[in-house]
């Protein structure tokens, strides 16, 4: 097999906590799915909760987009920066609209003030993925 057709380096830190939350966000969707069922579709007057949070079938399946694409970025650094400015401005902005939108009828995604401390959390970490310095070493050993 050809050095060029096999990669030997290993995952960076950003790759491996993009693949990490991928796979993160992905579980909370799934489970979500299991408490909230279908019904209510993006309602917030169910109150229903993954732990501390509160959770609606549209919330789950943004969480299923965000660990699905997770995992199919993750697998590059480039990929894995992109999945972290992703993380950053998308929850970034879930944060914002939290602020605004807890408590509210209109609040179709259900949020409280856990999912908010989680999505700047969130935000933080895709910042890190995105901007984490990495050092790579390229050696020669033919």
């Amino acid at each position: 097999m050809s050095a060029a057709s096999h990669d030997t380096r290993g995952r960076t830190v950003p790759e491996i906590l993009g693949l990490a939350f991928g796979a993160i966000y992905l579980l909370v969707g799934i489970v979500g799915f299991f408490i909230t069922g279908f019904d209510d579709f993006a309602g917030n007057g169910q109150h229903e909760m993954l732990l501390v949070f509160m959770i609606n079938p549209l919330h789950n399946i943004v969480h299923i987009l965000i660990g699905v694409a997770g995992l199919a970025l993750s697998r590059t650094l480039s990929g894995a920066r992109t999945f972290g400015w992703l993380l950053a401005v998308g929850y970034g902005a879930a944060f914002i609209y939290g602020l605004l939108a807890v408590g509210e009828d209109w609040d179709f995604l259900n949020i409280n003030a856990a999912d908010n401390v989680l999505h700047i959390l969130s935000a933080l970490v895709g910042l890190v993925i995105a901007l984490m310095p990495v050092r790579t070493a390229v050696t020669d050993r033919s």
